[in-house]
């Protein structure tokens, strides 16, 4: 697949971290220098602020250090897709003592973590949906332990804004696979929760709707 995304940086600090979660989340890359020429095909540029304008391109995101590489590598993901905005953002939570998450964005896998409790769960759900636009989001959150899932559900269903679909989704299935990941931190509670991500769910009636 040829990059649509480049990097246009010399700053080793700013190139470390984008290149690391552009790897992390498999997004084809061009890696340049600022004084490069930019290729016709290339639909944005990623470069920090000090190297702005030696920068000649219709769509330059800036890189800083009190943004994040996550938030500037959503966007240049969104805008190398032509978007505004996502037609559907879907994110996939697989409880447990480790709670996995999984973001699609238009059927597409976007990013998938793991978060230690329940308070960064909701604190992380919120962050992305902040950062990804769309025009429907859903959060789908699996049934495998009902304790947790429980708990997450309703500390949701409080945090998250009204328009926000809660689904609970049965976790049957979900594991099949987990043997082939278990030497890999995270990776089960990640492929679980995109598994969880993919499926329908059923409706969880939202009190905040109901109180409205």
């Amino acid at each position: 697949m040829k990059a649509k995304i480049a990097l246009a940086t010399v700053s080793g600090r700013a190139y470390y971290k984008l290149v690391s979660e552009l790897k992390a989340r498999r997004v084809a890359f061009l890696s340049l220098t600022p004084q490069d020429e930019i290729p016709l095909y290339i639909k944005t540029v990623i470069t920090t602020e000090e190297e702005r304008n030696l920068i000649r391109h219709p769509n330059v995101l800036l890189f800083n250090e009190g943004v994040g590489a996550e938030d500037v590598v959503d966007e240049a993901i969104r805008v190398a897709k032509g978007k505004e905005r996502y037609d559907k953002v879907i994110i996939g939570v697989d409880p447990g003592k480790t709670f996995g998450l999984a973001v699609l964005a238009d059927g597409k896998v976007l990013e998938t973590c793991a978060c230690s409790s329940l308070e960064e769960t909701v604190n992380t759900l919120l962050k992305t949906l902040e950062r990804t636009p769309a025009v429907g989001s859903v959060v789908r959150v699996g049934d495998g332990v009902p304790p947790c899932t429980k708990d997450l559900l309703h500390l949701l269903d409080a945090a998250l804004p009204e328009e926000v679909v809660l689904e609970v989704v049965s976790e049957v299935g979900t594991s099949n696979f987990m043997r082939e990941t278990s030497h890999r931190r995270g990776s089960r509670d990640a492929m679980s929760a995109t598994k969880i991500a993919e499926r329908r769910g059923t409706a969880f009636k939202r009190r905040k709707i109901d109180e409205t």
